[in-house]
């Protein structure tokens, strides 16, 4: 009986989660660069200072704004409010795993096609999946591999 008591007390207890920060910096008029970091937390113990996650900034941002916009809405932040120096705003795990993935993704891209591709592609996937690709983005020894990959698998007419 005490076993079952200490199971469901653990059970209630809110879990610590990893944190995400949205950076938005303004180079210039018409000029904004958003940025993903994870910031020290409990649940990453392995992170000592803010890591950068990925970034993107010029015409990929402005070919992707509409999106990146909606999805930020979703999640309670608000890019023209944000302060010109790169200070962030907090943002949800989820939020954050598929901007940080889409940013990736899209940061060497050229062709506006192949761009739509890969971010309707990304905004389809589960959470779980964007975790799983941006996690071997992140942490593989070559991701320009994983990245290469994730876009033609995306782009891929033939994959039906």
């Amino acid at each position: 009986m005490r076993a079952r008591r200490i199971e469901i007390d653990m059970m209630a207890m809110p879990k610590t989660l990893p944190r995400y920060e949205l950076r938005a910096r303004r180079h210039g008029p018409g000029d904004t660069e958003l940025e993903i970091w994870q910031l020290p937390s409990a649940a990453t113990p392995n992170i000592q200072s803010p890591s950068r996650l990925a970034g993107l900034r010029g015409r990929n941002l402005e070919l992707v704004e509409h999106r990146v916009v909606r999805r930020l809405k979703e999640a309670g932040v608000r890019i023209d409010i944000l302060p010109i120096e790169g200070i962030g705003s907090p943002i949800a795990e989820d939020a954050a795993l598929r901007l940080a993935l889409l940013f990736r993704t899209l940061a060497p891209m050229r062709s506006r096609e192949a761009m739509r591709l890969v971010a309707e592609g990304i905004e389809a996937m589960g959470r779980e999946e964007a975790a799983y690709w941006l996690g071997m983005a992140v942490h593989r020894r070559n991701p320009r591999r994983v990245l290469t990959a994730l876009r033609i698998i995306m782009t891929d007419p033939k994959k039906a």
